[in-house]
């Protein structure tokens, strides 16, 4: 019977499994950089096209209202004995107490956080104070019809779109309130309400947003700055708006940025107006820019 030969039993010795640990470290921390600038990468374009898609959601939900603004349903000639216009009574809001009442078609209002009727003038305090310029707000006033409401076939609402403060964050939201003329057939003035079935108010619409902005344009295409409004000499403008442009700036959730911005080199967000900010901290910021077209405004019948 032979003996074994223990010289001939292979193996591996302790350096070389040394080796194979350094190296397998070194692939493991390749892959580990690799995946981490992949995920970040990703997060990034993440947080691009989310910041993109909610914008385009709610430019899109802004140029369906702001194309109704103006518009006056006639229910022609009928045999139901409803008349072929509306009886409503038409607020001119052309003083301090009655701006806010305004049925003028579309009003901008710049620099301007929060609404309620009640109170149109309640200050409200800005993240950055008085060298904040966000935000404007812009109402839409448009016509409707329904004739099976015996006692107000004709409908008048009012959209409003503004930002306001949210709880203690660094970002603004958007919020959303739809207001109904109230006027029955035999009287002879109204008001507004947010209570009817189709009302709501300070709906939430979308958070982390920057700044909103709304620019007019005339019929020439000349910019009409200040905006026209009801309450002052600019009020001959309202039914000559053609144009919004409408921009809208959001932030991103997370820190999008490896480092802050320096004070040589600021992150940048710019206006349509007069409106460019800077920027240092860690934030995505970016802006979405559409022209809406008011089809339904022109002189006042």
């Amino acid at each position: 019977m032979k003996k074994n030969n223990l010289k001939n039993i292979a193996g591996v010795t302790l350096v070389e499994i040394l080796i194979g640990v350094v190296i397998t470290a070194i692939m493991m921390g390749a892959i580990f950089t690799s995946y981490t600038v992949v995920n970040n990468s990703y997060s990034q374009v993440t947080d691009r096209a989310q910041i993109s898609t909610s914008g385009r959601d709610i430019v899109g939900m802004l140029m369906r209202d702001i194309r109704m603004a103006g518009f006056k349903y006639f229910f022609g000639v009928n045999s139901l004995g409803i008349p072929t216009s509306d009886n409503l009574q038409y607020v001119a809001g052309d003083d301090e107490t009655t701006f806010n009442d305004s049925h003028a078609p579309l009003v901008v209002v710049k620099n301007t956080l929060g609404y309620d009727r009640a109170a149109p003038d309640a200050e409200i305090e800005k993240i950055d104070g008085e060298a904040d310029m966000c935000c404007d707000r812009i109402h839409i006033v448009y016509g409707d019809f329904n004739q099976n409401d015996a006692e107000q076939p004709y409908k008048k609402y009012r959209i409003t779109y503004f930002a306001d403060i949210e709880g203690d964050n660094d970002f603004y939201s958007i919020y959303k309130t739809k207001e109904s003329w109230i006027q029955a057939n035999d009287d002879l003035v109204g008001t507004w309400s947010d209570t009817c079935t189709v009302c709501y108010k300070r709906e939430r619409v979308r958070d982390h947003i920057v700044d909103m902005e709304f620019v007019v344009t005339g019929k020439e295409g000349k910019i009409l700055s200040p905006p026209p409004r009801p309450d002052n000499a600019s009020r001959i403008d309202l039914f000559n708006i053609r144009t919004v442009d409408v921009r809208l700036t959001f932030r991103s959730n997370k820190p999008f940025y490896r480092d802050e911005a320096s004070n040589d080199d600021p992150r940048l967000v710019k206006g349509i107006g007069d409106r460019t900010r800077e920027f240092f901290d860690r934030f995505l910021r970016d802006s979405v820019v559409v022209s809406v077209h008011t089809r339904n405004i022109g002189a006042r019948n």
